[in-house]
């Protein structure tokens, strides 16, 4: 079964997951798992990483080049090549997510709820609020992926993001949120893994100490990667750096369907 669960905890740098998500940190040192660190494209913002993420496009060749571009990606993207390999796509995400790959721009109205349509992600809930809770977002994912029986399902937080905005990287406020994600997560991960589903856990970009990210610091571009999967060797491989840009051609892999001709050939692993 080549079903992947794709989860981005938006915000996130690697040294706070490295240091305090210590559920994750235990199934590395089990070696149930292999820890890569990704160093984020530029520039590191939301909205232009989640379309690297999906596409492998760079931001001066795809046109999504910050927040404020609000229109549908032109590329392929994991979610398109899903579906045309007949696979069922599904997504728990930031509306940002759906404008980019359903409908632009976004009416929380009538888009919020997008179940078994023809659109790249057939099966969305979709939310619009930085601070919807890490629980409701997890339950959301894991009725598409239950109920629905997604195969390519992304399940992407924003609450780690929305506090370090507030708070900065170097806060316990920054901190707690990343250990409640990952406890909301060992309540999940296990079934999944269990039931044959292959889980990739990243981030978009990280968090400096000034409240924001858009620049070159490796608090603001080295993010976390941790790969379930007995297609990828379990171990700790965190001191190779690997380019965002390979995240893209990893899930094809993953998914067993062709990459897009836009996408890196897979090197890492």
């Amino acid at each position: 079964m080549n079903k992947v669960i794709l989860i981005v905890l938006d915000g996130l740098n690697a040294r706070t997951a490295h240091t305090n998500m210590g559920f994750l940190e235990h199934l590395i040192e089990n070696k149930q798992c292999a820890a890569y660190t990704v160093k984020a494209e530029l520039p590191a913002q939301s909205r232009p990483l989640y379309e690297v993420i999906q596409t492998g496009v760079p931001t001066y060749l795809n046109g999504i080049v910050s927040n404020g571009t609000v229109k549908r990606s032109k590329e392929a993207s994991v979610f398109q090549l899903a579906k045309a390999a007949g696979l069922k796509t599904g997504a728990a995400s930031y509306h940002w997510v759906s404008e980019l790959y359903n409908k632009a721009p976004f009416d929380p109205l009538t888009d919020r709820i997008q179940l078994d349509t023809e659109h790249a992600i057939q099966n969305g809930l979709f939310y619009f609020e930085d601070h919807y809770p890490d629980n409701h977002l997890m339950a959301d994912g894991a009725y598409l992926i239950r109920e629905k029986q997604t195969d390519y399902t992304l399940i992407h937080s924003m609450n780690i993001d929305d506090i370090g905005h507030k708070f900065g990287s170097q806060s316990k406020e920054y901190v707690q949120a990343a250990v409640t994600i990952d406890a909301i997560l060992s309540n999940y991960l296990m079934d999944w893994l269990e039931k044959g589903y292959q889980v990739v856990v990243t981030a978009d970009h990280g968090m400096n100490e000034y409240c924001t990210h858009n620049g070159v610091t490796d608090d603001e571009r080295k993010v976390p990667l941790y790969l379930f999967s007995e297609q990828v060797a379990a171990g700790d491989y965190r001191e190779t750096v690997v380019p965002q840009l390979q995240m893209a051609p990893l899930l094809c892999h993953l998914l067993g369907i062709g990459k897009s001709a836009a996408m890196q050939e897979l090197t890492f692993i």
